[in-house]
């Protein structure tokens, strides 16, 4: 984001603070500028939150964390609901959580299979189950309470999903959207995974590669953990777009080895069926943005282009060279995008 697009963001969310709420909103918003530097203080993977278990409709435990805020923000903005991304776990809003910590309620969950959530069978590692789970975690966390969701890459598609399932609920219960890096179709997740293949031998061969690694999947789980060399290289090009602290780059490859390589089996033929574009317009109900970093390589920009195109009224904040991990890469760019996001809630409401 240039500098003056960004001024122009930050003026336009202040203003709809302050038709919402007034001078209130204002301090508030101001509060929140001035947390969005937190998590460079503040050691990865260290925000936790007394920890809760919602089972899902199949009986998987699903691990959940709520940041409640400082009595005097209690309800000066709806509850935000983060759900992150494949092979990844809520530690990866690091940045978004330091920010929004005492100011905003906030929800966390790991996704099933991931993190420290239960595992999942092989008949429930889907798309749809995942937007199932959300709407499980909602009714647990936030029943009563008007939320803005939030997901990046595979947590998207859960929103999208739960938009799909439960379209009445948005403009309801779900009063604004946050689409980071994501898509709701023609993915072709094969090109991360054998970016060598040529493009008309990648889906099939593919498929076929992982599922033969999944029966093998705990030497494949040593052999990531021998090679960490590699597998950091790896993270490093398909994560970011830029350059980036190498703690950064370590923070996400932690969370990918550990995510069980039959975890990444069993979710990855997901992606290449997902097609719900033709469900996105539930979201034109409520406030949506929809970011995406230019250097995304999993899910590239012409993807937000394309969920932008389909979503009448969304915001589409396009960061320069940043990477799939955009909510790291670009976190300030990030936050002030949702700091937007709330704002324009708060101007509806």
């Amino acid at each position: 984001m240039k500098l003056g697009r960004a001024i122009a963001g930050l003026a336009a969310g202040a203003a709809g603070v302050a038709l919402a709420g007034g001078a209130a909103g204002l301090v508030h918003q101001r509060r929140v500028i001035a947390h969005r530097d937190a998590g460079e203080a503040v050691a990865f993977g260290s925000l936790r939150s007394p920890a809760l278990t919602v089972v899902a409709d199949d009986g998987v435990a699903l691990h959940v964390e709520v940041d409640e805020p400082d009595p005097a923000a209690r309800g000066v903005a709806p509850t935000l609901v983060f759900v992150h991304g494949y092979a990844l776990n809520l530690d990866c809003w690091h940045f978004q959580r330091a920010a929004y910590r005492g100011q905003v309620r906030t929800v966390f969950y790991d996704q099933r299979s991931h993190g420290r959530s239960g595992r999942s069978d092989a008949e429930h590692a889907t798309i749809e189950q995942l937007g199932a789970d959300l709407l499980t975690v909602l009714d647990h966390v936030a029943p009563d309470e008007e939320v803005v969701l939030v997901g990046h890459s595979m947590g998207g598609m859960s929103i999208i999903a739960l938009a799909e399932a439960h379209p009445e609920l948005f403009g309801d219960r779900v009063v604004g959207v946050g689409l980071i890096a994501t898509t709701a179709g023609g993915l072709d997740p094969t090109r991360a995974l054998l970016p060598m293949v040529p493009k008309a031998f990648g889906g099939p061969l593919s498929l076929r590669f992982v599922a033969g690694l999944s029966r093998g999947h705990r030497v494949v789980d040593g052999f990531r953990k021998v090679g960490k060399n590699l597998a950091m290289v790896g993270t490093d090009r398909f994560a970011f777009g830029s350059d980036v602290p190498e703690t950064y780059v370590a923070f996400v490859d932690d969370m990918l080895s550990r995510t069980p390589f039959e975890v990444l089996a069993q979710f990855f033929p997901a992606f290449g069926s997902l097609d719900k574009f033709s469900v996105v317009h539930a979201l034109e109900k409520v406030p949506t943005t929809i970011v995406c970093g230019t250097g995304d390589r999993l899910t590239s920009i012409g993807h937000a282009r394309k969920l932008h195109a389909h979503i009448d009224g969304s915001r589409l904040v396009e960061v320069e060279d940043a990477g799939h991990m955009v909510i790291m890469e670009r976190h300030v760019v990030v936050d002030e995008a949702l700091d937007d996001l709330i704002a324009a809630v708060q101007h509806r409401a």
